[in-house]
């Protein structure tokens, strides 16, 4: 039976001096699956979303992705790692400005297990399912909403197990959030990705079949 692509084992995390703490007894995302993780603004659930992509350390248990316990590796093995099996998708994209659409994407690449001679194809195929017919294009000369798609190719590239996508919609307005959820809901399914998505925003809601609230995670007071 092959690893789920999210495994969450008695995490547990806290700021130093602050007044409030994420305890997670046991989350997990079976293949395939999409979840939202609701909750207000400011409740810890970016924070939860950075410990499963090693970006933070957890204080105690374990996170498993596809198999390997992120949480347990460092430096260059865990960067490899989350690489190859999580794609991160943000509320301000992130891109790399100055660089084209396919650059981002390649970027993406570089820790993937597809061959080196691969990787044009591979970017050139994504953007162009995603909407983007010129891989060329600056990034920074795209529209909001192309500049999205880039973000969800660059996301997908390495075909990750798990993606992560933090507030996606927060700075959307009502139709464009719906046309972005459309889009990443879509790509993860035909990339076979898990999907764990934060919001606060209750319109989100009727969209997954699963909806998790941080609120039972917390401990103490508000992050």
């Amino acid at each position: 039976m092959a690893d789920p692509p999210l495994r969450i084992t008695d995490l547990a995390f806290a700021f130093p001096g602050a007044d409030w703490s994420l305890s997670v007894p046991v989350l997990s995302l079976a293949a395939g699956e999409h979840a939202l993780l609701v909750g207000g603004s400011g409740r810890g659930k970016s924070t939860l979303l950075q410990l499963v992509a090693g970006l933070r350390d957890a204080s105690a248990g374990s996170v498993e992705v596809a198999g390997v316990r992120i949480s347990a590796l460092r430096g260059a093995a865990r960067d490899e790692a989350r690489g190859r099996r999580i794609g991160m998708i943000f509320q301000t994209f992130n891109l790399l400005h100055g660089f084209s659409a396919a650059e981002n994407v390649l970027a993406a690449l570089m820790f993937s297990e597809l061959p080196a001679a691969e990787h044009g194809a591979r970017a050139e195929a994504l953007l162009g399912r995603l909407g983007i017919p010129d891989p060329d294009a600056d990034v920074d000369r795209l529209s909001v909403g192309q500049q999205q798609r880039v973000a969800v190719a660059r996301a997908l590239a390495a075909r990750p197990a798990l993606v992560l996508a933090d507030e996606p919609t927060a700075s959307l307005d009502p139709a464009n959030a719906a046309a972005a959820m459309d889009l990443i809901q879509e790509a993860c399914r035909a990339d076979g990705a898990a999907l764990l998505c934060t919001s606060h925003d209750p319109s989100l809601r009727s969209r997954f079949a699963r909806t998790e609230s941080i609120d039972p995670f917390i401990k103490g007071g508000t992050s």
